[in-house]
């Protein structure tokens, strides 16, 4: 491909996206690029202040406990208080406790914190999603969630880099630069970014820019939006069953960082090792997620969701095949192209499904599976490997990955019909651009995910 070839394709992947998308995504790589605590926590408890290896685990898990709790109150919140609210008090109570954190001396006042934080620093993604959703057109979603993705795992690959060094120097510097780069994003929220919740209409409920609501568009009915509630979420059994999936999808993800390096030390690997190995992936995802996303936005997603579930579950299965470095280094190759396709593809299902005014509490709830996966994926890992050996983990994941793949095609099966919106206006300016009713995109979109709690790398 000639230079002017690979410049028009940078154009067209950044092209026509609104000024307040940006905003929001600058605003997550400042995040990413401060994630001190959730990659270094078990070896600043481990090694910097002694605690035991039981010790560190629990902390990690209160991490990840935390991040169960708040998925569904900033979900709540992020529909009754407003986008730009939510991640004003998120960062900045984010920033808050990190820093409390790294001056934390007893146990118990460690775990405390810990939990605190792992509750603050996930609260902002139900809103950075409905956000994300709001501000965007719908053809233009599978580009901006990429995008996002992409600044999430940049981020991730220079602050990994960087916090090893400065926790050499210092793990408390560590703490307060983490508390310093999110604070900066608080403030970088509350002076840029617009509020984008949808404004309550009296038929079918409409958002700032006259967008109909995507269960009233759906149903063709009119009448007052009816009120959403988590018990609505709940009940709504395709999007649960979506939220299903993703649990284990994250399962299978999860073990990226959670069951390979534990094989791979119980095979004899070093530490550098499983970072060499590892960083495959975040070096892929940067290199790939742009140019795999354009190939892939306008195919079927029910196709890109069973192909990517079973891509991850037999990506991570071939580990039980790894013998030297590089077959393993291989074996991420595969799983990761699975992540690329997967959590954009999926973020997008779960915009599509999520009614314009619960957006928020939907987000909420999808963002509750990753979490929840977090905490159950370390103990599975732990338990099949000390009972009967890491060739049954990655078996498992075999069986997890097929099992996904199964489920997307059912669940998947007529979803495009009668699933359409109007397009929000441009932030910055511009006339709302009404946009037919279309069906379910065919292309990625993830959020922010990502995710800590989910794929290796992703918020």
């Amino acid at each position: 491909m000639s230079a002017a070839s690979l410049r028009r394709a940078a154009r067209e992947s950044v092209s026509g996206l609104p000024r307040a998308f940006w905003w929001l995504w600058t605003s997550t790589l400042v995040n990413r690029l401060g994630a001190f605590v959730a990659t270094f926590m078990t070896l600043y408890l481990t090694l910097d202040r002694g605690y035991s290896a039981s010790f560190a685990g629990l902390v990690v898990a209160l991490h990840g406990l935390g991040g169960v709790i708040s998925s569904l109150v900033a979900g709540v919140m992020t529909d009754r208080l407003g986008r730009r609210p939510t991640l004003l008090a998120a960062q900045a109570s984010t920033a808050f406790s990190v820093a409390l954190l790294g001056f934390m001396e007893h146990p118990a006042a460690i775990a405390a914190v810990a939990l605190l934080v792992g509750m603050t620093s996930n609260a902002s993604r139900p809103a950075v999603a409905a956000m994300m959703a709001d501000i965007v057109r719908p053809e233009d979603r599978v580009r901006a969630f990429a995008l996002n993705y992409w600044a999430i795992n940049l981020g991730f690959a220079v602050s990994a880099t960087a916090a090893g060094l400065i926790a050499e120097y210092s793990y408390l510097a560590g703490f307060l630069g983490e508390a310093a780069l999110t604070l900066a994003c608080a403030v970088l929220v509350y002076v840029k970014l617009p509020e984008s919740r949808p404004e309550r209409g009296g038929v079918g409920g409409s958002d700032a820019s006259g967008a109909s609501g995507a269960s009233g568009a759906a149903s063709g009915k009119s009448g007052p939006e009816p009120e959403i509630g988590l018990g609505t979420v709940l009940r709504d059994g395709r999007f649960m069953g979506v939220v299903g999936l993703s649990f284990l999808i994250s399962l299978i993800f999860t073990q990226g960082s959670v069951g390979l390096p534990v094989a791979m030390g119980s095979a004899g690997f070093s530490p550098g090792d499983y970072g060499l190995v590892i960083a495959v992936n975040g070096f892929l995802i940067v290199a790939l997620q742009i140019p795999v996303t354009r190939l892939i936005e306008h195919r079927d997603p029910q196709k890109l969701l069973v192909v990517s579930a079973l891509l991850a579950g037999y990506g991570f299965a071939l580990t039980a095949f790894a013998g030297p470095v590089w077959a393993y280094a291989l074996t991420v190759c595969v799983w990761t192209l699975a992540e690329i396709v997967n959590s954009p593809t999926q973020m997008g299902l779960v915009v599509r499904l999520s009614p314009v005014h619960g957006r928020g509490r939907y987000q909420g709830v999808y963002t509750m599976s990753w979490a929840v996966a977090a905490l159950v994926a370390p103990l599975m890992a732990g338990f099949m490997i000390d009972r009967w050996g890491a060739d049954w983990l990655w078996a498992t994941t075999g069986v997890l990955g097929t099992v996904a793949a199964v489920g997307y095609w059912l669940l998947m099966r007529g979803l495009s019909e009668g699933v359409g919106e109007t397009a929000p206006a441009a932030a910055g300016g511009g006339e709302p651009k009404a946009a037919p009713a279309e069906p379910l995109p065919a292309g990625p979109a993830p959020a922010e995910p990502l995710p800590t709690s989910g794929p290796v790398g992703a918020s």
